[in-house]
């Protein structure tokens, strides 16, 4: 199966599950508190749907629009618009009626199963396949450094021991805590095996971003080929599979980086390299193509370590990742709000890209408990027809005693569901001008 379709039907699965269980955060709290639920929509029924059918006072179904779902209660203001009901005298049974912490509960629902689900898939990830690791010893020739890395102070062949006083289970993890997470220092080992305190800079965050560096410390690896390209200048010039490049013109080369800016300083240059193997050394000479590639893939001989854990650390362990990836994704949501960021915002584009390319169920619940941890922040903004929204609603009327006029909140319910709208269409015209330029 192409892999784009199978990122499709994972995204709709994903989606679907989330959606069903969100609306069920709503739908749950109403019942218990007597309030009526008129719909329960998987997706959305513009004009018709694809299948619906009532049980007692709820109509379930599913819609065409897979824009996301909805549960409709009886007498609120929500994207229904239904006006008309709102005009006649309230009725016991209705969300209008209930006492204010009632509705927030009822409104607080859908965003507290989404955070609990995220967290609770991440914990039986961890239970079903073990942690991650990639410490230093995976590591034997340290870290590669950008520009902007040597300017703050690390240096070829660094590896790390703390960060802000913690050892880190993937040492890599190092580029997204120095991105978002305000790092005031971290401990290296150098080369000469002394130890070097590295302080921060309060704007590196800003600084990777701006720059487009957001790996500004990358795993050294010795430049050994693990595949040939047909057709292409290494193909054609006799380079095979595990063979090493030591050199380049005579330049050293020591990893790929080394490689890569080479050839990437020599494109349509004629190149004699240095390749050894088990058998022999040879000076192999090609003419790089326009871009600098001479058409072949490297070898990973960085392997991630796998630890089991027992339920009880599965817990803690799942906790605490779900904790970080929340905090991860709030902070770096300030930089939507730069010319940058406003390009690099995605729609389902870019949430279908986060599954896997083959069917993988660790892949597919890790995408799925991510999403799920996104949409309880994006539903949490206070953004009228979100629930943030209501949420925003209910406090003022709980912290002034006074409910907002229905007027105003059909005004808010329109603005919020065209602003909604727009960073739809926004959102997904991104996806598909990256889709076409690329």
């Amino acid at each position: 199966m192409e892999p784009f379709l199978l990122k499709g039907i994972q995204l709709l699965l994903s989606l679907s599950f989330l959606i069903i269980l969100h609306e069920l955060g709503h739908f749950i709290p109403a019942k218990i508190f007597k309030t009526r639920v008129e719909k329960f929509f998987l997706f959305f029924d513009v004009k018709f749907a694809l299948f619906k059918k009532k049980v007692g006072d709820t109509v379930y179904g599913i819609g065409w629009l897979p824009l996301g779902g909805y549960v409709k209660i009886s007498g609120m203001i929500d994207e229904s618009m239904d006006t008309k009901q709102m005009q006649e005298a309230p009725k016991e049974w209705e969300f209008r009626s209930k006492p204010a912490w009632q509705r927030l509960i009822i409104m607080l629902g859908g965003v507290t199963v989404n955070l609990f689900l995220g967290f609770l898939i991440y914990m039986m990830i961890l239970f079903v396949w073990g942690k991650n690791m990639l410490p230093n010893s995976s590591l034997p020739m340290g870290l590669g450094v950008s520009s902007l890395a040597k300017e703050i102070g690390f240096e070829e062949g660094d590896q790390i021991l703390l960060v802000d006083g913690k050892q880190l289970d993937i040492a890599l993890d190092i580029n997204k805590m120095l991105l978002i997470r305000g790092v005031k220092e971290v401990v290296v080992e150098r080369a000469n095996q002394s130890k070097v305190i590295i302080p921060i800079p309060e704007n590196i965050g800003n600084r990777m971003f701006e720059s487009g560096e957001l790996s500004i410390l990358y795993p050294r690896s010795p430049a050994i080929v693990d595949s040939v390209l047909a057709n292409k200048p290494a193909g054609q010039a006799g380079i095979k599979t595990g063979d090493k490049i030591i050199s380049a013109n005579g330049v050293t080369i020591d990893d790929w980086m080394d490689l890569s800016k080479f050839n990437n300083d020599n494109a349509n240059q004629v190149v004699n390299y240095i390749v050894v193997n088990d058998m022999s050394i040879d000076t192999l000479s090609m003419r790089l193509d326009g871009n600098g590639k001479m058409g072949v893939m490297p070898r990973n001989v960085i392997k991630l370590d796998q630890v089991e854990l027992s339920f009880s650390q599965s817990i803690v362990e799942g906790f605490s990742y779900g904790y970080w990836t929340l905090y991860d994704y709030v902070a770096q949501f300030k930089y939507v709000f730069t010319k940058k960021g406003a390009s690099q915002l995605g729609g389902f584009g870019a949430i279908g890209s986060l599954f896997p390319d083959t069917w993988n169920w660790k892949g597919f619940w890790a995408s799925t408990a991510f999403i799920s941890i996104i949409l309880a922040f994006m539903n949490l903004l206070p953004i009228p027809a979100l629930d943030g929204g209501h949420v925003m609603f209910l406090i003022y009327e709980m912290v002034s005693g006074r409910k907002p006029n229905d007027k105003f909140m059909e005004y808010a319910q329109i603005a919020g569901f065209f602003l909604l709208m727009a960073l739809v269409i926004y959102a997904n015209g991104n996806d598909l001008f990256r889709f076409f330029s690329t």
